[in-house]
């Protein structure tokens, strides 16, 4: 069992916040589900569920008891060293150990801790700042998709791609308890027709007693999953979705069985208020660090996040690079940061419109492309002005040889550049493209072939559109040198993604 891939026959017990603050009962819920997993022949592990909360809580909501999770969380909250000492206990007792960071301080004491994995709450799912954080680890990451729409889902995707990331998607359902009509398992066929590369799970919050959606689960092809575990206390009370011992035992005898049930495949499952309602709970809103005047961009250095938020509230899931907030009146230190109180600019609008234009052009030349292909936007003074100054690099192979597609809309420029370590060779195969290499210019048609060598300076063109063939030695990251000095200096000027053929075929929205 050692041998096998992490993903694969996964089961994890979520302890949550079933230890009701107290170590030794948290301890007696592992060793109780020890017993139980002693006789089945599968991968197992344990959760626990990190939270800084004199950060994640705003100080002025502290002590409260009429907000659930507040309670929740401070009535139950343990000390690093508890939470290292129920770590130990998994691992002692065999599980591989996982937590779920909900801040970036809670990642770094995971790592600290030692986990096995990460695993990305539903509620944290589009939380970029975390995504971010959690990004750098190097531990394997599991992530709950509940609430979120396929668009979402493919920006998650994609980000945690292109940082190589080892990870899987779990589909869930964010209601507590979710009733056997709720559980759309047909989720898990749309989750792995569109994401064929990657693991796909079923994290469950069913009655306990349910132990048919596990059949079901596995006969989709899920490898990983999860269920919320509790063992019966005068002192501490189980709630309606967490399974006892007895309950796992029947769950896992399940596992070894098949039968249907029904949902849907053909897109998301409809969302309802109480969902949204108990997702939006656990989402940390955007509070003013300092007193902040109309015209202050927002930034890491002017926000904190925390809970609760309040209706209308800026979200930590609504920051990303595509979006930019600037504050339209004046606020006060630690208030909330509404979305009324900001001019919005989305990128995103932006980059989909490059990529409706590269697609006009890419019809036009008529060249084939693979299914999938890395997709990269330079935008070296900006997104702005990336219809003047730009390129997209279709990244082909990159080995010890390279092969990349350029393409430059009509009236596009590349910047003037050397490299110390690559040599290139362009071929143009649709349209026209300048070339300055020093003080000589050419001009390129289709077939037409040109070699830059090693710190030549160069930069291109195209007043018509162009897509050339760029063939050349490994291309490394840092081996970019720019007459304009400010061009380096600018972090934001690439936008990576992924190219899906697909959209050749469908409208981009």
């Amino acid at each position: 069992m050692d041998k096998m891939p992490i993903f694969e026959k996964l089961f994890i017990f979520d302890l949550a916040n079933n230890h009701g603050g107290d170590v030794g009962h948290g301890k007696s819920i592992i060793r109780e589900i020890a017993k139980v997993c002693k006789k089945y022949n599968f991968r197992f592990a344990f959760k626990l569920q990190y939270r800084q909360l004199d950060t994640f809580i705003h100080p002025d909501y502290k002590g409260r008891k009429d907000i659930k999770y507040i309670k929740r969380f401070e009535e139950t909250r343990l000390s690093p060293g508890e939470l290292k000492a129920l770590k130990d206990e998994i691992t002692r007792a065999g599980f591989l150990a996982v937590c779920t960071p909900f801040d970036e301080g809670s990642v770094e004491l995971a790592e600290k801790h030692g986990f096995s994995a990460l695993k990305i709450g539903s509620c944290s799912f589009t939380d970029w700042p975390l995504l971010e954080r959690i990004a750098r680890t190097e531990l394997p990451l599991i992530a709950s998709c509940a609430g979120a729409s396929l668009e979402q889902i493919d920006q998650v995707v994609t980000f945690l791609q292109h940082r190589h990331k080892n990870f899987c998607l779990m589909h869930c359902v964010g209601e507590y308890p979710t009733k056997k009509e709720r559980l759309f398992l047909n989720q898990i066929d749309l989750l792995k027709q569109r994401y064929p590369e990657i693991a796909v799970g079923f994290s469950t919050h069913e009655e306990p007693e349910n132990a048919d959606s596990i059949r079901v689960a596995i006969a989709k092809g899920g490898s990983v999953f999860e269920r919320h575990v509790a063992v019966e206390s005068k002192k501490y009370p189980v709630n309606a979705y967490s399974s006892l011992p007895g309950q796992v035992d029947k769950w896992l005898q399940a596992a070894r069985d098949t039968y249907r049930m029904q949902g849907s495949c053909l897109g998301r499952y409809p969302a309802t208020p109480e969902e949204k309602s108990d997702l939006r709970g656990l989402k940390r809103g955007v509070f003013a660090k300092k007193d902040l005047k109309p015209g202050e961009k927002l930034n890491k250095e002017n926000i904190f996040l925390a809970i609760p938020c309040s209706a209308g509230q800026l979200l930590a899931n609504d920051l990303s690079k595509y979006t930019e907030y600037t504050v339209s009146r004046n606020l006060k230190s630690g208030a909330a940061v509404n979305l009324k109180d900001l001019k919005v600019r989305n990128l995103r609008q932006k980059v989909l419109q490059i990529i409706k234009e590269l697609k006009e052009l890419i019809i036009k030349s008529q060249i084939a492309l693979p299914e999938k292909i890395d997709l990269e936007l330079s935008h070296h003074y900006g997104i702005d002005k990336y219809r003047q100054w730009g390129a997209a690099i279709l990244n082909c192979v990159n080995r010890e040889y390279c092969k990349k597609l350029i393409i430059l809309l009509p009236g596009q420029k590349h910047p003037l550049h050397y490299h110390r370590r690559k040599e290139e060779t362009f071929q143009v195969l649709y349209g026209t493209l300048g070339v300055t290499i020093g003080k000589e210019k050419k001009l390129l048609k289709a077939g037409s072939m040109l070699t830059v060598e090693r710190e030549k300076e160069h930069d291109f063109s195209s007043r018509e559109g162009v897509i050339f063939e760029e063939v050349s030695t490994t291309h490394y990251p840092d081996d970019s040198f720019y007459a304009d000095k400010t061009i380096l200096k600018n972090k934001e000027r690439k936008t990576e993604m992924t190219f899906r053929l697909d959209w050749l075929r469908e409208s981009i929205k």
